[in-house]
């Protein structure tokens, strides 16, 4: 059985990851699909070895750039300064999350993986997938995978498309304060800014970077990214049949963690395991505070308008 775990920005698919994560049996893939070439990494038809390669290995630039500049995130694991890559190189989008939360010698494990990318025969990008995914379980000695990646409601339907018959966890989060944590992340800032158009005429794309990063983008183009990735994932429900699909709100597994978490274990169909829950539920900390009362009457109306669309397609509005 395929799994995934799917979300927008900021709408706690890391914890939840590393909370299934902590089972014995379960490998929790973290951060592999969103930074990978949008071009290239479902694209169909029989993928040659040399090119998944070049998949697997580019960097994503604005990543790069953001991390050149200072910037760091909870979503950059690789250890800068202590491992072969600086701030500043062209690191693999691999080694920004994945690799490094699976292994203490993030470097040799990419080694290993790319070079058993090198000899796969050619296959289309699902059966590479599976492979790489496959892989990784029996190196690290887990039996099943379960993947998650920050965004990657929004691309829901290419992960149908490869996997029709996969289980997806659909975690979200009340649309305003998800906004609200996306308008304070740096990078998130940085994807807004070029998303819609914010930074006025190009210059220098280190120094644009680096205003996007400093300036919070409007509460309209916030709300509007949010909802935009809730409803391009939300289109993608009527391909699933409904054992295949399960919603979870974020605001119940802080809340409810062992309750939230035994429902997703079951769904995933996760083998029992003496202290699993228990251990995974201590995860959980306090509910963030909320940011929406800091705004003044306007601006959450204005936030409000803009989360509306997505609101309504997750049941949180009427």
């Amino acid at each position: 059985m395929e799994r995934f775990i799917v979300g927008t920005g900021r709408c706690g698919s890391t914890l939840l990851s590393r909370m299934v994560g902590l089972h014995p049996e379960a490998l929790s893939i973290h951060e592999f699909f969103t930074g990978l070439g949008r071009e290239r990494r479902f694209r169909e038809g029989s993928v040659p070895a040399a090119e998944l390669v070049q998949i697997l290995s580019a960097d994503q630039f604005v990543t790069t750039q953001m991390i050149a500049l200072g910037y760091r995130a909870e979503e950059v694991q690789y250890p800068l300064g202590k491992g072969r890559y600086r701030p500043g190189d062209a690191l693999p989008w691999l080694l920004i999350g994945a690799i490094p939360r699976l292994c203490d010698d993030p470097d040799a494990l990419y080694d290993e993986l790319i070079a058993f990318a090198a000899r796969r025969p050619a296959a289309t990008m699902r059966e590479h997938y599976l492979a790489l995914f496959g892989w990784l379980a029996d190196r690290l000695r887990r039996p099943l995978w379960i993947e998650r990646s920050g965004a990657s409601i929004e691309y829901l339907g290419s992960l149908v498309d490869l996997y029709p018959e996969a289980r997806f966890v659909h975690i979200h989060r009340d649309g305003l304060e998800a906004a609200l944590s996306i308008q304070a992340h740096p990078y998130f800032r940085a994807a807004i800014a070029l998303a819609y158009g914010l930074l006025g005429p190009r210059t220098d794309l280190r120094e644009d970077l680096r205003r996007a990063a400093e300036t919070p983008p409007p509460l309209w183009a916030v709300g509007r990214f949010w909802s935009e990735q809730v409803l391009r994932g939300v289109s993608a429900l009527p391909r699933l049949d409904r054992s295949q699909y399960l919603t979870v709100r974020f605001e119940d597994l802080i809340a409810r963690p062992r309750e939230v978490l035994g429902e997703i274990a079951r769904f995933f169909e996760l083998p029992q395991s003496d202290g699993f829950l228990d251990r995974a539920s201590a995860l959980v900390a306090e509910a963030p505070p909320p940011r929406l009362p800091a705004l003044s009457p306007a601006e959450q109306e204005e936030l409000s308008a803009a989360c509306r669309p997505g609101q309504l397609a997750l049941g949180r509005a009427s």
